[in-house]
């Protein structure tokens, strides 16, 4: 039996290392970024509601300043307005829209304005009580290191986007110490592929933000929990918590959204529009002062148990009400821990009321829920919630709830939180992706085997007459001299050669060999994928090409054409829209006495 040699599950890269270990420079990298982006928002805490220059890690819901801490969030938003108008409006939003929307559509360029701009506006709207977590900035802050390395280094687009994505996934993995939640945020939201040239490089990034980050901010997980091993209940359960946190997430989208347009509408200038965000937050933080900041501590308290119903209860409704409104202003923050809070205070809530396993166990399967459903990353939400608390029993209900809550989500919502404002500007992503027909099969697949071939010695004017008159019976021809293909022609060709001579008996005169070696030879191996041969047709512009053995005999073997490129994709059609029985079930009795 033989076996195919030449074919691999995938494929090749010659500057894999290179771009991972430019990756792994940017793992760093991102890593003391997120240390400096934390520090900033530490830093600004203080300032703003202490009056202290300090970096001590201290929460805002200690401030004494009474009625005056309605004003504070409001003075950064204007900060923030400004930096946006006169530096780069890119810094507002919540990070992960704007990585995705210069990856699609920006060839992953990002300035350095915003490498530099974003952490700074980020630390002044959380430092001041904005309800945002540090995530979004650090992916946004991330991804425009990574960015820019790529920059100054010769490499593609593609090249370009994983080195982006490895920094914002770095940057997350420094923050909550989750590295491979952060590849699977990558995977599921910024690198719209599955191939190991782009997840390699982004998986080492995380790695050596995982090790560096041990210097920076210590080991551990950031919210350690352990609940016990659910029971049969715990099923129904999950269902409720999921589909519960699916409305919550759909809720949250549209009011956000809902909210956005009615800044929109506003009779003032963009630039003003985080500053009256800011008030509503302060009111929200005079009402209830644990709703300000990232609220790290206020996750761990409700994941905990420390929190008391009604107060959770205060905590989810204002927090939901100034994070949407903060957000819908324009303002720059993060969607991560926010959604975190608020799925823990929902959990809270249900855990007085579900059946199955301990109350504790459902803050942290709505946060997980919740955020799943809100980004339509459910892997990514699993792998986080079990990174951040290191809860192995808690692994399936953490399954069986995000993914009822973004199924949920799918059927309810046309968009994600993440790709809503992307089609606001007149882009549209499509978020499901698998692998392409033409990536799956092989020239040699679809090829015709049977051909006949021109010799190169021929006159043109001798090869329209004999080839291409009334008993043509193919559109082109190859061409081969000495055993080796030379190119394919067709009439048109021919004929244009014809034509182009002043003396028409002249261009006749011309062999094929002629024509041949004015152009470009450009050819199709037997072993490459239709996906490779479809875009170098594209990109010559040609209807077929020749297929040959290698590049240095090129001895033919056949002629593939764009019309047989389709045959992939036919079948594909087939999978998935014709509907066939093969069994039919019958039921057995026994059989009839007389």
């Amino acid at each position: 039996m033989q076996h195919d040699t030449h074919k691999r599950d995938f494929s090749t890269n010659s500057r894999l290392p290179g771009i991972s270990a430019l990756a792994a420079v940017i793992g760093a990298l991102s890593t003391f970024a997120a240390f400096v982006l934390l520090n900033l928002i530490h830093l600004f805490t203080n300032l703003f509601f202490f009056g202290s220059f300090s970096f001590a890690d201290r929460s805002p819901a200690l401030n004494t300043l009474g009625a005056w801490v309605i004003v504070i969030p409001a003075v950064g938003g204007l900060i923030v307005g400004l930096m946006a108008r006169f530096g780069s409006e890119k810094i507002r939003g919540h990070g992960i829209p704007e990585a995705i929307e210069a990856i699609l559509f920006g060839k992953s360029r990002m300035s350095p304005k915003v490498a530099i701009l974003k952490p700074l506006s980020s630390g002044i709207v959380i430092g001041s009580g904005g309800p945002f977590g540090a995530e979004g900035p650090i992916i946004m802050t991330g991804g425009a290191l990574g960015s820019l390395l790529a920059q100054c280094v010769k490499v593609t687009s593609a090249e370009r986007k994983t080195l982006l994505v490895a920094g914002a996934a770095a940057g997350m993995t420094a923050v909550f110490g989750t590295p491979v939640a952060a590849v699977l945020l990558a995977v599921e939201l910024l690198l719209f592929e599955w191939r190991p040239r782009s997840f390699l490089p982004v998986a080492l990034a995380c790695a050596v933000a995982g090790f560096a980050r041990a210097a920076f901010f210590g080991t551990g997980p950031l919210f350690p929990l352990n609940t016990a091993a659910p029971d049969a209940w715990s099923l129904v359960s999950c269902v409720v918590a999921g589909l519960l946190s699916g409305a919550l997430a759909t809720g949250l989208s549209a009011a956000l959204y809902k909210t956005e347009d009615l800044f929109g509408k506003l009779p003032v200038h963009w630039m003003w529009w985080p500053a009256l965000g800011g008030l509503v937050v302060g009111i929200g933080g005079f009402i209830e002062p644990r709703a300000l900041g990232v609220g790290y501590d206020v996750i761990g308290d409700l994941l905990h148990q420390h929190i008391a119903l009604q107060i959770a209860l205060a905590i989810l409704i204002v927090k939901a009400v100034i994070w949407v409104v903060a957000l819908g202003s324009g303002t720059s923050g993060g969607v991560l821990a926010p959604l975190l809070m608020l799925g823990a205070g929902l959990g809270v809530v249900l855990g007085h009321v579900l059946p199955g396993s301990e109350p504790a166990l459902w803050p942290l399967i709505c946060m997980a829920a919740t955020l799943g459903a809100t980004l339509g990353a459910p892997l990514t939400a699993i792998v986080f919630a079990f990174g951040l608390t290191h809860d192995a029993n808690a692994l399936l209900p953490l399954l069986a709830a995000t993914l009822v809550a973004h199924g949920f989500a799918t059927v309810v919502m046309k968009r994600s939180i993440m790709t809503e404002k992307i089609a606001r500007r007149g882009y549209h992503i499509y978020r499901e992706y698998g692998v392409d027909p033409l990536e799956r099969h092989y020239v040699d697949e679809v090829m015709t085997r049977t051909v006949d071939a021109i010799d190169a010695k021929l006159t043109v004017r001798d090869a329209l007459a004999a080839w291409f008159g009334e008993t043509q019976t193919r559109r082109a021809y190859p061409v081969v001299e000495d055993g080796a293909v030379l190119g394919v022609v067709d009439r048109a060709m021919l004929e244009s050669v014809r034509a182009a001579g002043a003396d028409t008996d002249a261009a006749s005169s011309q062999t094929l060999a002629d024509v041949l070696h004015m152009h470009s030879a450009v050819f199709a191996l037997a072993d490459e994928t239709c996906r490779l041969v479809a875009t170098r047709l594209a990109v010559h512009g040609l209807e077929r090409l020749a297929v040959v053995t290698d590049m240095d005999s090129r001895r033919l073997v056949g002629i593939v054409s764009r019309s047989d490129l389709v045959k992939p994709s036919i079948a594909h059609f087939e999978e998935e829209h014709k509907r066939e029985r093969f069994r039919r079930l019958r039921p057995r009795f026994g059989k009839r006495h007389s």
